[in-house]
């Protein structure tokens, strides 16, 4: 980011460079401002082709060192049609970054379209069929991200029937910076097949029977939770509570770039804050590999290097 920011000629606040991982909170729609613009600005400095498949390389790169060997990279083509083409072309040039980095590192890498809950819902079903032209061709879902808070699941209803129908995993964010109630939302509007967060679904005990019962696999990030004051510190991220209950939770680092932490420090969370053993770290990892749109042939492959892991 700061190599091409400096090429580009692109301003970074301190928060990004000499302040780095930010201090955020999105207790407040004032706090989650802070954290969405310097998002956009990190994201800014992508300006070429090459900036592009250098930044896919990258993460493919890092989640390699971290033992990652499946990743679905989410993107909003809408931010960056008006510099790369159009969205189309856009998308078309994500995937050809991702497989040329999946050849050159042996990650696999997938690609969810995701809509912009503060964006007119019309801008969602433009995005919806656009991931819908590029499923089977690298596109594996559909998502819903930015502020709960300011677009509810219900106006997205449409947009989400036309990825379902087009056979894509509906994976939108719920349940983070809203309640219980967010999270039904994406499960009786969207129909989701795998949440963002949803670790406020705990606040309903009814719901978290629920997600157990219907497999559905919640995407929980502790370093993101604390980072963005969802809860006060990593104890009280609820990953315990929803393993024990059933649920499907996959671990995740969110956004390494602001929170600091990538995907081997939410493991070490789960082991050392909240007293995961190897076997429960095992079934962790297991959930992951059940809960994502990889291959069955990958899947069967991940999970036996996971048993391998365990009982070597």
């Amino acid at each position: 980011m700061v190599e091409l920011a400096s090429r580009h000629g692109v301003s970074l606040p301190p928060a990004l460079t000499d302040e780095w991982p930010p201090q955020l909170s999105a207790a407040d729609e004032r706090g989650w401002f802070r954290f969405q613009r310097l998002y956009d600005t990190a994201r800014s400095v992508l300006r070429t082709a090459n900036d592009l498949y250098r930044l896919v390389r990258e993460i493919a790169e890092d989640e390699l060192a971290e033992g990652s060997r499946w990743l679905e990279l989410q993107a909003d083509p809408s931010g960056y049609a008006s510099r790369f083409g159009g969205i189309t072309a856009f998308t078309e040039l994500l995937l050809d970054a991702a497989a040329t980095a999946a050849q050159a590192t042996g990650v696999g890498i997938a690609i969810i379209i995701a809509a912009n809950r503060t964006r007119h819902p019309m801008d969602a079903r433009v995005l919806a069929r656009l991931a819908a032209q590029f499923a089977g061709r690298g596109v594996v879902g559909f998502g819903l991200s930015n502020d709960e808070r300011r677009g509810p699941a219900e106006d997205f209803e449409r947009a989400f029937a036309i990825a379902g129908r087009a056979g894509l995993l509906l994976v939108p964010h719920g349940g983070e910076l809203l309640g219980a109630a967010s999270v039904t939302a994406t499960l009786d509007r969207l129909r989701a097949d795998r949440i963002g967060h949803g670790i406020r679904a705990v606040e309903d005990p009814e719901l978290v029977k629920r997600l157990a019962t219907a497999g559905v696999t919640l995407e929980v990030c502790p370093s993101s939770n604390v980072g963005l004051g969802v809860f006060p510190d990593a104890a009280a991220v609820p990953v315990r509570t929803l393993f024990e209950a059933g649920v499907p939770v996959a671990l995740g680092a969110d956004d390494p770039l602001l929170f600091g932490r990538r995907l081997v420090r939410q493991y070490e969370i789960a082991r050392d804050v909240h007293g995961f053993s190897p076997q429960e770290l095992a079934e962790l990892a297991r959930m992951s590999v059940l809960g994502s749109a990889a291959p069955a042939s990958v899947q069967t492959r991940l999970l036996t290097a996971i048993d391998t892991w365990l009982n070597p």
